[in-house]
């Protein structure tokens, strides 16, 4: 296979019709490296329009909804970005380039070493991953929760816990992908001022649910 006909294949024939057309994020996607964050027993599939299996039963995003993410996001460099969902570290990767810090956030233990390694060896070093359940929001170790400027769950949520607003600053974006199969709809959500927030239906999809997704309440926006 050659790797980088393979990439430009990947991003003219799924990422640009996605509407990805941001030059900067077309060209980031050639700048971090999607098959070095790919397990190697799958690295084969590091260019198709699929999510790709990680230890545990997690998915990577497919190719696509990742650029989709990190485009609508529009992190710049002075921002804090909060991920939920570290995987093999490849949207934080994404982010980092973009972001002045990222806090990603992982329950499987082996998932946050891979992605602890992965970050590691290809020299993200804007990047701290957290081992905890971030499915309703993070509490950092010192027990309070931040605000950030981005927050990006990878994976989806059946609802938006309450919380998520809260951990938003005003100005702040928030993509995540709502609903249950076979609905599911990746959301932009804006915090305009303390008490109010904007939502934009960014496109239709499916996605994997993020573990320990299942939230009693929501909050509406």
């Amino acid at each position: 296979m050659n790797i980088e006909q393979a990439r430009f294949n990947m991003i003219e024939q799924q990422i640009r019709p996605w509407n990805v057309l941001a030059q900067d994020i077309l060209d980031l996607l050639t700048v971090v490296k999607r098959e070095e964050f790919v397990p190697a027993a799958h690295r084969s599939l590091a260019f198709f329009d699929t999510e790709i299996p990680l230890p545990g039963g997690e998915n990577m995003l497919a190719p696509k909804m990742e650029a989709r993410i990190v485009q609508e996001a529009n992190v710049k460099k002075h921002e804090y970005v909060l991920e939920i969902g570290a995987g093999s570290g490849y949207m934080a990767a994404l982010l980092a380039h973009k972001a002045r810090h990222v806090t990603t956030v992982e329950i499987s233990p082996e998932l946050k070493s891979l992605a602890e390694q992965n970050l590691s060896d290809y020299g993200v070093a804007n990047v701290d991953v957290q081992l905890g359940n971030g499915a309703q929001g993070w509490t950092g170790a010192d027990g309070k929760a931040g605000e950030y400027d981005v927050i990006v769950i990878s994976g989806s949520l059946p609802f938006l816990p309450e919380a998520f607003g809260k951990q938003l600053k005003v100005g702040g974006r928030l993509l995540a992908i709502i609903g249950t199969e076979p609905v599911m709809t990746l959301k932009l959500i804006t915090r305009t001022s303390e008490q109010s927030f904007d939502t934009v239906n960014v496109v239709e999809t499916v996605a994997k649910p993020l573990h320990a997704a299942a939230a009693p309440s929501h909050f509406t926006f």
